[in-house]
């Protein structure tokens, strides 16, 4: 039987109710994204709070971190309240196509749904959460737009398959990408992911590659740099 619960140096996260569970993308995403001067963040598909909670030990930010799906929201709110941080981060259940806030964010953040072309699974908790089932790249970047302040960013972790389209949406959505990060399994491997910034003003996009792993559990000195305050083991 998998674990129940991931361990990281500060905070435990409990995934055995959520469809994802805990994986390099979301720690990739939570370790990469600038959170620098930012006051109020936005973690949209929160799933098991993962990137809310690394957001949080990142910054001192109040968090505010949204899930459609009703037993991630629960389970969130249990890893968020054993945390250090639970008077600032706040999970809730909602729909981010209908979600309204008086707060225009400093950073939001999204490890969304994205196997948009592949077969479905069975389990439709699980299609929610991996594929645009319920949440499309057009309507996440609207409503991203829509809650992002005039100086904030938006950072999002997609396969590279989906990249030309999510930025098309992007820019005919009135976002310039601003920073962009390839995603390497191994050095001598074609990227499989990548890790984007958005801004609503232009900007000189800043290029960079990152390899997970040089070979079979020796993982990067740019890997390690990155993770290390997050991981047990780094």
């Amino acid at each position: 039987m998998p674990n129940p619960y991931f361990s990281f140096k500060q905070f435990t996260v409990y995934h055995d109710r959520c469809a994802m569970k805990v994986g390099t993308d979301g720690v990739l995403l939570g370790a990469w994204t600038d959170v620098s001067g930012a006051c109020d963040i936005l973690d949209v598909g929160t799933g098991t709070g993962l990137i809310a909670l690394m957001l949080a030990q990142r910054s001192e930010a109040h968090i505010v971190a949204v899930d459609i799906d009703e037993d991630a929201v629960k389970q969130a709110k249990e890893n968020v309240e054993k945390s250090p941080w639970p008077g600032r981060i706040e999970v809730e259940r909602h729909d981010i196509c209908c979600f309204n806030s008086d707060i225009r964010y400093d950073v939001i953040v999204s490890n969304p749904p994205y196997f948009f072309n592949s077969l479905k699974c069975p389990d439709g908790q699980r299609n929610i959460a991996r594929h645009t089932v319920g949440l499309d790249f057009e309507s996440l970047i609207d409503s991203c737009g829509r809650l992002l302040s005039p100086s904030g960013r938006f950072s999002v972790i997609i396969p590279t398959d989906g990249m030309d389209e999510f930025m098309r949406i992007a820019s005919e959505g009135g976002l310039c990408l601003s920073r962009r990060t390839w995603i390497k399994t191994k050095p001598d491997a074609a990227p499989k992911r990548v890790l984007m910034e958005f801004k609503k003003q232009p900007a000189v996009s800043v290029e960079s590659c990152l390899v997970v792993e040089l070979s079979r559990h020796i993982y990067s000195e740019e890997y390690i740099a990155l993770t290390k305050d997050f991981y047990l083991k780094m």
